[in-house]
């Protein structure tokens, strides 16, 4: 089904107050980084959304492969030090954002959702609720800028007012970034909930896009948002269970479109419709920010839900292609005429045990017609195709770390009895995914063996037509795992040589948790797990210590990690970890950027 509503621009005040021309929104220039410890007053946990929700617990027939009954066993790669890059956002630093009204406005979340994006000039990280430019050595540019200031919102809690009885702002989460080349544009995505005690509080539910007036970051962005409520309210479908949110966008482009996807959950209760797509033109969208184009922006909304219901459960966790620069234009030679192409892919292992923990099926999915957007009922088609693939998993929860100092846990009450705490490596949704020489570049976290590791599991798939109707060849597929200790969310980038990197936190008992990646030479997965960032101490956040959370709840780590081409080939990535130097009394994370020639 495909639905449409206009993309307004509208000031940085508050959302949703409709404005023909949009206002700038301006990061903030910090020649200095925090580096002292804060009282920590207020604390957030990222929920936990799991949109796995199995619907039948066992294969179709039709010549897919039967279930995997065994997880997978790989040779682990032998590990070596690379010292490169620099540290990015921290705990500390997105504790400390802010300035102004926004002065002691953050609250202490965990875990960071991390979005990346840069060219030869400007490295853009947004992490949880701050953002920052830096060069690309390392110098602080501007930020770090909260993500409620950014975007023109309601501080996320304002202790200024009242430390008692604070004012709350909007729910924003899940930042993504990306830097078009053809345009020299920067986009950034969240996602928004307008609830809290603000005085533009209206309980709807939101997605923001940011365009940058120009190729500078520094300088100002544009500031939109459509409405994901889907409540049948203000133009929105009418859907089960809405009011919704639109949980975990996730961003992609190919050479005409701006691609969100969103896994839409109930605001109340545990509905679960399933994934979304939203499709923007590239060209208005760039038009509106600069000037140049003075019309309304479409939103195409396209209902992904119920296409995988045959072989298993609802759609969700669909992960976008971005195009790696110099990718030519996807156009199929289909009899239907719809040129212009986005590629997906999205894993399909629904539920947990005692359901199917384990799978051996990505879905590949096109939308077709992406020439047509920018009208208000373009002439847009989802396709659907699902390959074999190697073996994955549900991962487990790390079950335990390399021992050192933990403040926070010796902070606590001794009846409390937290070891430890262990980290949570997540599931094993698809994560981030890259378009090069055809091939589709995507990977996820996977159990391994007798269930006491996590490792990648990576796959390179290359999508092709028989006239109108969508194929897809498995060409690459590769597992990540070292001895002993765990691998997890991974990000996939490749260039148009097949080239590229594969970046993940890697943390066990014989090392902190570190920034590290393996190299994708020609196509190829392997050689020495590279570790750029030497974790420091063991993840001492309080996601994982009672009386924060339910005793022997593992730590919440990112949702996941990010990495992106640039128009020469190169790589910049980025992964959590655990740095040394001054922390705040809630948590330790720290994120670290690196950039390589593949």
């Amino acid at each position: 089904p495909l639905a449409t509503q206009t993309l307004h621009w509208r000031t940085v005040s508050r959302i949703p107050s409709a404005a023909s021309v949009a206002a700038a929104a301006t990061l903030v220039a910090s020649p200095t980084r925090a580096a002292s410890a804060v009282s920590e007053d207020s604390y957030r946990t990222e929920v936990d959304r799991s949109p796995q929700v199995a619907v039948h617990p066992t294969h179709p027939a039709g010549g897919l492969p039967p279930a995997p009954t065994r997880s997978p066993n790989p040779s682990p790669q032998s590990l070596t030090t690379q010292r490169a890059g620099f540290a990015g956002l921290t705990h500390l630093d997105q504790r400390n954002a802010g300035t102004g009204s926004y002065t002691d406005t953050q609250f202490s979340l965990e875990p960071p959702d991390q979005g990346l994006c840069a060219d030869s000039q400007f490295v853009v990280e947004a992490v949880n609720n701050a953002i920052a430019v830096y060069s690309p050595a390392g110098r602080l540019l501007a930020g770090p800028t909260p993500l409620s200031a950014f975007f023109g919102l309601a501080p996320e809690t304002n202790r200024n007012s009242d430390p008692n009885n604070p004012d709350l702002g909007p729910f924003t989460s899940d930042p993504k970034c990306l830097y078009d080349t053809a345009t020299h544009t920067w986009f950034l995505t969240q996602l928004m909930e307008n609830n809290g005690n603000n005085a533009g509080a209206n309980g709807r539910s939101y997605q923001l896009i940011a365009v940058s007036t120009g190729s500078d970051p520094t300088g100002s962005w544009a500031i939109s948002a459509f409405d994901v409520t889907d409540d049948g309210v203000a133009g929105t479908p009418n859907d089960p269970g809405c009011p919704c949110l639109g949980d975990q966008p996730l961003l992609g482009a190919d050479s005409n479109g701006i691609y969100i996807t969103t896994n839409e959950f109930g605001l109340s209760g545990s509905a679960f419709n399933g994934a979304h797509v939203y499709a923007l033109s590239k060209s208005q969208l760039v038009g509106a920010a600069d000037g140049s184009y003075h019309g309304n922006v479409p939103v195409a909304a396209v209902d992904a839900s119920q296409a995988l219901v045959p072989y298993g459960g609802l759609s969700y966790s669909l992960q976008p292609a971005v195009s790696s620069p110099g990718a030519t234009p996807n156009r199929p030679a289909g009899p239907d005429n719809r040129h212009g192409t986005e590629y997906f892919l999205s894993a399909l292992q629904f539920g947990a045990p005692p359901y199917e923990a384990l799978d051996n099926r990505i879905a590949v999915w096109a939308l077709t017609g992406t020439e047509h957007l920018g009208v208000a009922s373009p002439d847009l088609h989802l396709s659907l195709t699902v390959v074999g693939t190697q073996t994955y998993g549900q991962p487990a929860p790390l079950s335990n770390q390399k021992p050192g100092p933990t403040p926070l846990r010796d902070s606590l009450r001794p009846d409390y009895h937290n070891p430890i705490e262990s980290i949570d490596t997540g599931d094993d949704r698809m994560n981030q995914v890259s378009l090069a020489g055809g091939v589709l570049w995507g990977g996820l976290n996977t159990v391994l063996g007798n269930g006491s590791r996590t490792g990648v599991a990576v796959f390179g798939i290359t999508p092709s037509w028989s006239g109108a109707t969508l194929k897809a060849t498995v060409t690459a597929q590769s597992y990540v795992s070292v001895d002993r200790d765990s691998l997890f969310y991974p990000s996939v980038a490749v260039n148009n040589a097949g080239n590229g990197v594969v970046a993940f936190t890697l943390a066990g008992p014989e090392h902190f948790p570190s920034a590290a990646y393996v190299p994708i030479s020609s196509g190829v997965v392997g050689g020495q797990v590279r570790i750029v960032a030497a974790g420091k101490a063991p993840d001492d956040g309080f996601t994982g210590y009672a009386p924060y959370s339910v005793p022997g709840t593992p730590s919440r780590w990112g949702d996941y990690s990010a990495a992106t081409v640039l128009a020469d080939g190169s790589v910049w990535m980025a992964a959590e970890y655990i740095p040394g130097g001054p922390r705040t009394s809630q948590a330790n994370w720290g994120t670290y950027l690196t950039h390589v020639t593949p």
